[in-house]
């Protein structure tokens, strides 16, 4: 594995020793630092082009307090002999998931990011293809953003500069269309403006970037967590994650090594990860043997509902059983009594006024369950998939189910070279698969490629997906899948649907990110202003 090493002269390293693990690989902890700055560090990360410590220097070092001495590790002998005897005297680790470290990964592929945030029980922040071009070379090493392997060879590597090459024309032709069809209204401040133009650029060309292309994650978890993920990655085919998963095991046993120690004793993490790695050869032994590992499919997105657990009334009961005082078989006797229309004015009465999408109804709503079996393409689907109360399966990525060019792409005039680009992205993955590297093969396959996945949730987590994934400035690949998520649990929850009334269900084209950008420059200019009134004068006066 190949990475950027970043340089930072000797006043610079002075100032980010004591807050980071290392200085030179692209796995760390944050350390020393308050939570609320390593907090806002990682939530800035996503819209920043640059490394996590390039951030800290640029923004965020200036205002904090003298700095303490480096950082020689977090936890004593004393410590680690009172979690040793709290582990063996009650045999419970659950002491692990009330310890937490903050951990960077940098020059991650698109592919390594969805097996990094795959645990429910973590918080993540990646760097965003919506937000961050990727048309400029990286200054460490001069190429472009990519995962790379000598084992990977020369084509591989003429393939993905071509992709990138494609990408930065096709920008600069993408804004200056985005411009001309959303010229700027008079009142519009021209930074938000040209924001939102280069938002809708970034997002229409997000297919043209490879599942290599290299992102920064951040990530807060607990030591439990932290087992898990590392046990995953160890397990990983992929060798891209199993060198990341070293990498971030030497750091946390810098921070947290109690919490980490049974990850590398062959006796407990050795003879688990041989579970993980057997288990997932049964699977590929079944898969063949029923003839299943034939990869087809329709090559159109679609959306379909292939299981519903529960119904209306179902829900009725479990929302009214916390305030009632008798039996579950009583309250659902009482529900059975009402008429269909009475039964859904309640459900709209329990589910609350909602005076906008972050007012949810309770835990009742869990009494139902969805199961929707997607095509989508793989950008799409890695919004999707960072959503952490549901159960997300997804299949290898391949060429098999097509992709799709944005027809506003080729409105701009750029649509020949996207489909060039798609063309030789489909050409070096069946390369790199008949050379025998069938894992690395999806690093080769642009965004746009569509897989096939699973979402399976309960009703609250699908009001609050459907209604944030179709919100106005979303991605337009993640709005339709949950408008039309939202359209098949009408079909059968009516009520329920009618309650999720925040969904968007728009679809006319449009400068998706003005809005956003708009309050964002209010805000800003309404800080600045607080921050230049005299002592005891309100800015609002």
């Amino acid at each position: 594995m190949r990475y950027p090493v970043e340089s930072f002269t000797a006043a610079e390293r002075a100032v980010l020793e004591p807050h980071f693990t290392n200085l030179d690989r692209p796995v760390f902890c944050l350390v020393n630092l308050p939570e609320t700055v390593k907090g806002a560090l990682f939530a800035r990360y996503s819209r920043y082009r640059g490394t996590l410590r390039r951030l800290f220097l640029d923004e965020f070092a200036a205002d904090l307090p003298d700095a303490p001495r480096p950082f020689d590790g977090a936890e004593g002998e004393r410590a680690a002999r009172l979690y040793e005897n709290v582990f063996i005297g009650y045999g419970d680790d659950s002491i692990a998931q009330v310890g937490g470290a903050h951990v960077a990964c940098e020059w991650a592929s698109n592919v390594l990011t969805k097996i990094l945030q795959r645990g429910r029980l973590a918080a993540y922040l990646e760097q965003s293809t919506r937000y961050i071009p990727y048309d400029r070379a990286i200054e460490e090493t001069g190429g472009y953003r990519y995962y790379s392997d000598t084992e990977l060879g020369a084509d591989y590597s003429e393939a993905m500069d071509e992709l990138f090459s494609i990408y930065s024309r096709s920008l600069e032709e993408v804004q200056a269309w985005a411009a001309a069809r959303w010229p700027r209204d008079q009142g519009q401040p021209e930074k938000a403006w040209r924001s939102s133009i280069r938002a809708k650029a970034l997002d229409l060309l997000r297919g043209l970037l490879p599942a290599s292309t290299l992102s920064h994650v951040g990530i807060y978890a607990s030591g439990q967590a932290y087992e898990g993920l590392l046990l995953r990655l160890a397990a990983s085919p992929l060798p891209e994650a199993r060198a990341f998963g070293e990498l971030m095991l030497g750091e946390l046993q810098q921070v947290m090594p109690s919490f980490v120690a049974r990850v590398d004793r062959p006796d407990r993490g050795g003879d688990w990860v041989e579970h993980l790695r057997e288990r997932r050869r049964a699977t590929e032994r079944a898969v063949a043997r029923l003839g299943l590992d034939r990869r087809t499919g329709e090559a159109v997105p679609s959306v379909e509902l292939v299981h519903v657990d529960g119904t209306e009334d179902d829900l009725l009961a479990a929302t009214l059983y916390e305030s009632a005082g008798t039996s579950e078989t009583e309250i659902r006797r009482r529900i059975g009594a009402l008429d269909p229309i009475e039964r859904a004015e309640l459900i709209g009465k329990l589910a609350g006024e909602r005076r906008n999408r972050r007012h949810r109804p309770g835990r009742g709503w869990e009494a139902l369950r969805y199961r929707f079996e997607i095509v989508s393409d793989y950008g799409g689907f890695r919004d999707l998939q960072r959503h952490r109360m549901l159960t997300c399966q997804w299949q290898r990525l391949g060429p098999e189910l097509g992709a799709g060019i944005p027809d506003e792409v080729r409105e701009a005039g750029a649509g020949d070279g996207y489909e060039r680009a798609l063309e030789i992205s489909r050409r070096e993955f069946e390369r790199l698969e008949r050379a025998g590297m069938a894992e690395a093969a999806p690093y080769a396959l642009c965004l746009g490629y569509r897989i096939r996945y699973v979402l399976d949730l309960n009703a609250r987590e699908a009001m609050h997906l459907c209604e944030l994934r179709s919100g106005r400035e979303g991605h337009p690949t993640y709005r339709a899948v949950a408008q039309a998520m939202h359209e098949r649990i009408a079909t059968v929850h009516p009520a329920v649907a009618a309650a999720m009334r925040h969904v968007d269900s728009s679809t006319e084209p449009r400068l998706e990110r003005i809005l956003s950008e708009i309050r964002t420059h209010r805000k800003r200019v309404a800080a600045a202003h607080t921050a230049d009134a005299p002592p005891g004068v309100s800015s609002l006066g």
